[in-house]
């Protein structure tokens, strides 16, 4: 038996992890990771023996920057797919 071609629902099932619910999860822990990679600089700067480690936070801060910008990005864009309320 073949599927139907043009079935009577078309809406897209998106997987669990893409989730509004699941995006502001990511959203969340992606800030705390940013604010401990912030303080993790801080200390590496204050700190000459922690100097060459300098890298491992700013590392942390630019994923996790990146991360919450893509987020943010496919939230923005999924709200305006819905339109106003």
């Amino acid at each position: 038996m073949q599927l139907d071609q043009n079935p009577v629902f078309r809406r897209i099932i998106a997987p669990w992890y893409d989730s509004t619910t699941a995006c502001w999860v990511v959203l969340a822990l992606m800030a705390l990771v940013f604010v401990f990679s912030t303080v993790g600089i801080a200390v590496a700067q204050k700190t000459i023996e922690f100097r060459g480690h300098l890298w491992l936070p700013m590392i942390l801060l630019l994923l996790s920057g990146s991360v919450m910008v893509s987020t943010l990005f496919r939230l923005l864009k999924r709200r305006s797919r819905r339109g106003p309320r």
